[in-house]
Formats: C-alpha cells, structure tokens, sequence
C-alpha cells in the first residue's frame, strides 16, 4: 500500500511538472503557430527565397535577429523554420532562425538570471549567437547540395502540398495584410500546425514529467564527470549534456530545473551549458525533422547540432572561466515550474488562448479542401 501510495504521488508530481512545463511555454507556443501561420499566407517564395534564399553573412544575421523576436518553443520554432525553408530559404539561415529561437529570447534569459544568476543568462545569450557561428561553419564545410534539393521536395513526395487550402493572395504584404481571404488562410495554417503537432507536444510534456517525477536526481548527476581534470571534465560533461538532455526534457524553459539540478550537484559550466542548448535535438523534435525533411537530411541536422552544441559548450566554458565569471552552485529550482500564480504568463496565456480559439473557429467555419487535409494525413502529419 505506501509503494501504491508512493506511485500516486509521483504520477501526480508527474502531471503537475508537465502542465507547469506547458503553461510556462504555452502562450510562445501559439506565438510560433501563429507567425509560422502569417509566414505562409503573407510571405511569397520570391520574397522569402531573395531575403534568405542565400547562405551568406547577411541572410544567416538576418535570420538570427527573426528568431530571436520569435517564439521560444523548439517545436513552434521548428514549425516556422521548416517554413522557411520550403519557401526558399538557404539551409544556414533555416537552421541559425531555428537555434537563434530557443536560445536568444529574452523570456528564457529571465528565467535563467531568475533561478541560476546572470551569469547562466549571459552564458546562454552569448552561447546562442555562438551556437549561429559554429554551425555555419560546420554546415559551410559539409554542405550535402543533394540532400538539401531532395528535402524541399519532401512534401510533395509524399503527396502533400503548401499549407493552405486557398491560393496564395496576390499584392504587396500591406494588401494581402487587409483581406479576409488572408486571415482565412492564416487560420487554416494554423489549424494545420496544431493538428500536425499537438500529438508531439502532448507526448513530449509527458515524458519531461515522468522523467522528472520518477528518475532520482542522482542518476542524471551520476551520468557527469565531476572532481577530474578540466581538460577532462569539461568537454566529457559537453559531451554528455546533449545526450542526456535528449531523453530528458520538452523544449528550451522547460530544461532549466533539471539543468538546476545538474549545476548544483557539480556539473560544469559548459557541460550545463551544452544541455540548456540542446532542446533542438530531443528525440520527439529528431522525428519532427524527419517527416518534414526525410530520414537522411534529419540525420545531417542532428550531427551537426550536436557537434555545434559541444563545441559551443566547451568554448563558454573556457572563455568564461578565463574571464573569471562562473557562477555560484545553486540547489535545484524545479519547484518554480510547478508555481502557477496571476502574472504575465497568466495573462500571456489568456490572450494567446483567445487567439487560438478565435483562429480554430475561423479555420473551423471555412476549412481546407479535404484532398488538401488527406495528402497531409497521408504524409503522417509531416511538419
């Protein structure tokens, strides 16, 4: 009986870290559906393929900036950039919005100067335009022209087609931003989205919180190098962080307990670092880029991910342990994540609900073509 009672009040803590994981996320969640939404019915492929259609210093700076002024959730994210992409955007530029989007927002530097201080703030700000630099070079010197052709063209193997159950609108971005034809299609979009992923989503909150419920903290500190030689203990813990962070939790904010944890109990640095950067690579978002790209090009994304993350790791480490600003050891904050109180995430939270609503009833009223919505079902929800 007190073993059945003890599992109870885990599956409880469980439901209770994922629904505070979500509802931390939640309003940035509808904020990506909804650009990625605007991105398809606003955005021509002409305009997208001359402003990013390139791999160069400007498209790749361009493209950091726009994620940075997006949503904060890997799976919106990956949602937008995956647009992108199939509008003609060059694959650096994809891949710099989709990593500058979980790591260069402002709400998860708060959150990180909130429960590990500012200099996991600056590690994280800083680290993301590194992360950017790193992987363009990797992808620069591994370029797969083949796979890049193929992976634009993965939709439409598969029978699917540009979201949107309407043509594109015709005009300049200002007129097609006041015509309701535009607003159906971005409801439609939207609707598309959510259909494709919630399933993804759903699963991922859930796993993040049995993990965090039933796996004692030791086992995860167990994993890590601790008390060796720097020269060791570094890049084996930068090593480690994206493995470990690929089995353990959902999306960018949703890390930050458990990357607590790890600081706490003697983690370095970098090897923290490396698994506060890893969110991209989690196994629901690996399967996520293979439907959207195919197996191989999923393949490439997630090696060159995981180079550019420990490299990124081992480098914030050195250079912010010559500068002399290694934070102090903290003791775990998942207690925060599952605080849920009347402030600007609940009224962020509220306002993005109105608008999905609004959005779903709109797509709802007047939806797609249903051979438009079957290619889709047929390609398993492809994002």
């Amino acid at each position: 009986m007190p073993a059945l009672n003890q599992i109870l009040s885990q599956t409880g803590q469980a439901l209770l870290m994922a629904g505070g994981m979500f509802w931390q996320v939640g309003w940035s969640l509808v904020l990506g559906f909804l650009i990625s939404a605007a991105l398809q019915a606003l955005v021509s492929q002409q305009r997208m393929v001359k402003a990013l259609g390139g791999n160069g210093l400007r498209q790749i700076a361009l493209a950091a900036a726009a994620g940075a002024a997006s949503s904060s959730c890997s799976y919106a994210s990956a949602a937008i950039s995956k647009t992108m992409f199939r509008k003609g955007a060059g694959l650096i530029p994809s891949l710099a919005f989709l990593m500058s989007s979980t790591n260069l927002v402002a709400e998860l530097g708060i959150v990180l100067y909130l429960l590990l201080g500012w200099q996991f703030m600056a590690g994280e700000w800083i680290g993301g335009v590194v992360l950017v630099l790193v992987m363009s070079l990797i992808v620069r010197a591994t370029y797969p022209a083949r796979l890049v052709e193929a992976a634009r063209h993965v939709g439409d193997a598969q029978g699917g087609h540009a979201h949107g159950g309407m043509a594109e609108p015709a005009g300049s971005f200002w007129q097609k931003l006041g015509r309701a034809q535009t607003w159906t299609l971005v409801a439609q979009n939207f609707a598309m989205d959510v259909g494709m992923l919630w399933k993804d989503l759903l699963l991922g909150f859930l796993i993040a919180g049995v993990l965090a419920a039933f796996v004692p903290s030791g086992v995860w500190q167990a994993l890590f190098v601790k008390g060796a030689n720097p020269w060791v203990q570094v890049p084996a813990n930068a090593l480690l962080g994206p493995i470990v962070a690929m089995l353990s939790f959902v999306c960018s904010i949703g890390n930050v307990p458990m990357a607590a944890v790890l600081w706490g109990a003697g983690v370095s640095f970098g090897g923290v670092l490396a698994f506060l950067f890893a969110d991209l690579i989690v196994l629901p978002l690996l399967d996520v880029y293979r439907r959207a790209f195919g197996w191989r090009m999923a393949a490439y994304i997630g090696a060159v991910f995981y180079a550019t993350m420990v490299t990124a790791g081992i480098l914030m480490d050195v250079a912010f342990g010559a500068l002399g600003w290694m934070p102090p050891h903290r003791a775990g904050a998942q207690a925060a994540m599952e605080n849920f109180s009347l402030n600007y995430t609940f009224w962020l939270n509220l306002l993005a609900a109105c608008a999905a609503v609004s959005l779903m009833l709109l797509a709802r009223r007047q939806p797609a073509p249903v051979s438009h919505c079957a290619h889709h079902g047929k390609a398993h929800r492809a994002v």
